[in-house]
């Protein structure tokens, strides 16, 4: 016997496969369904009886990371187009997970860590210090015992710069700069211009050479970085104003390092960042400043959203569904609640992000409706479905109508989700993440937190009343 099956990835329809193989009780469940409305956001890897798995297995809220995404999104950025050669650093801080960690040293890339705790915890899953690069806002103290294991350092400010000339005269470092310009999808995610704190300013360059001067340190690398989801058109001005500082140094640079920062299209209207494209511009000034200098730059970059953004998914159930129309003349909505939010993913509260949010129904049905999506925090921002770059705003989403018990599945939820969320508020515990091995099997990577972890540092005072004296 065979039944019909209903992909949520690509909206694919009346693909057959045997009943009685694996995941069967899914697939039956959702025999009849045909293909909705092109209104209706759809999953980029995960299938409806993929998702249904998962809530078997691991319970909801759960990321689910897909490995073949991952090692393609790998393979694209070690394969950027150079001159001189490339190094691509997984900016782990998007997604520092040790499975993925160890599975993209696996592949060749090399890490970026924006702190000392960052780059400690690379090391623990077994990634050599030498592969991994610290920029940070603040140099800890350990800082120096990490150099000295072999991780690379990039000043990221004039004090930063003093201190490593100071520990380490007569060696060698990178300087990151602010170029002067920046982009971002937000000003929260833009971190070059005058009102970036990120770096170096470009206008104090000739105070980096007096400090090298007096600690006879070696500058062999410029790093800039402008922003994330930046445009592209910024990007290669700000390659030219990078290279411009190369020079600037002298011969001992010979590296620059372009951050990351690279668009990716999480929604349908929005469109990803070409590496092949934008390293064509790069190509030519690498030559330029070869046939100019005699110096071949080699090439760094350092992507994280995208590696990681359309490799990750959040499964989550509808624990409500709630209304503010009745005896309403305007302004009313129907809410969809979910046992995740902005514990889970914080980026559409805080930026105004979007994300793909797919019903997946308990009955089958073809019916759709609008709904405002939010979260399970007693916090009214706690909002997954705001308008583009405005979390303040509400926005409605069309997807399948919902009943309570249902999944919903928020897409592209890879990237700044699980390593960036408000954990721990309201008391509720991190989701697992799971792997999706290309065989198509669940590899759990990260258990579910406790009510215990979360209280386990704290330390109770026995006699409240010492408390009052």
């Amino acid at each position: 016997m065979w039944v019909k099956v209903f992909l949520l990835s690509g909206g694919v329809s009346g693909l057959v496969v045997p009943q009685g193989g694996k995941g069967r009780m899914f697939f039956q469940r959702r025999a009849t369904v045909a293909s909705p409305p092109e209104v209706v956001d759809q999953c980029r890897f995960l299938s409806e009886a993929q998702a249904l798995e998962v809530e078997s297995k691991f319970g909801t809220p759960c990321y689910v990371y897909d490995a073949a995404t991952l090692e393609a999104r790998a393979l694209d950025a070690l394969s950027m187009p150079n001159k001189f050669g490339l190094t691509a650093r997984y900016a782990m801080k998007a997604l520092p997970n040790a499975s993925i960690l160890r599975l993209f040293d696996h592949m060749g890339l090399h890490f970026d860590a924006s702190s000392t705790y960052e780059a400690r915890r690379a090391m623990k899953v077994g990634i050599a210090a030498s592969k991994i690069s610290l920029s940070t806002q603040q140099f800890d103290d350990d800082f120096a015992d990490l150099v000295e294991e072999g991780l690379t350092v990039n000043a990221c400010s004039l004090s930063q710069l003093e201190k490593y000339g100071k520990r380490f005269p007569g060696s060698e470092v990178g300087v990151r700069f602010n170029p002067g310009v920046g982009s971002g999808g937000t000003s929260k995610t833009n971190v070059g211009g005058p009102a970036s704190s990120f770096g170096i300013w470009h206008g104090a360059k000739d105070d980096v050479l007096s400090i090298a001067k007096t600690y006879d340190l070696k500058i062999t690398r410029v790093h800039t970085h402008i922003g994330s989801g930046s445009d592209p058109l910024v990007w290669q001005k700000a390659a030219k104003m990078s290279i411009d500082l190369c020079e600037f140094i002298g011969p001992s640079c010979t590296t620059l390092n372009m951050g990351g920062g690279y668009k990716v299209a999480r929604m349908k209207t929005e469109k990803s960042t070409d590496l092949n494209l934008i390293a064509e511009p790069l190509l030519e000034e690498f030559q330029a400043f070869y046939d100019k200098t005699g110096t071949k730059l080699h090439l760094e970059i350092e992507p994280g959203t995208f590696l990681v953004a359309n490799a990750g998914a959040l499964v989550s159930k509808i624990t409500d569904v709630v209304s503010t129309k009745k005896d309403t003349k305007e302004g009313g909505r129907t809410f969809l609640k979910l046992d995740c939010g902005m514990t889970d993913i914080l980026r559409p509260s805080l930026y105004g992000s979007q994300h793909p949010i797919i019903v997946v129904p308990q009955q089958p049905t073809e019916e759709t409706e609008n709904y405002v999506i939010v979260g399970h925090c007693c916090e009214s921002g706690d909002l997954l479905t705001p308008a583009p770059d405005q979390p303040d705003t509400l926005s409605e989403r069309t997807t399948l109508k919902a009943t309570e018990g249902d999944l919903a599945v928020i897409d592209s939820a890879g990237a700044y989700c699980a390593a960036m969320s408000t954990k721990g508020y309201n008391s509720f515990p991190d989701p697992p993440e799971v792997l999706l091995a290309k065989d198509g099997s669940f590899k759990l990577i990260k258990d579910r937190s406790t009510l215990h972890q979360l209280l386990q540092n704290e330390i109770i005072i026995d006699d409240p009343e010492t408390m009052l004296k």
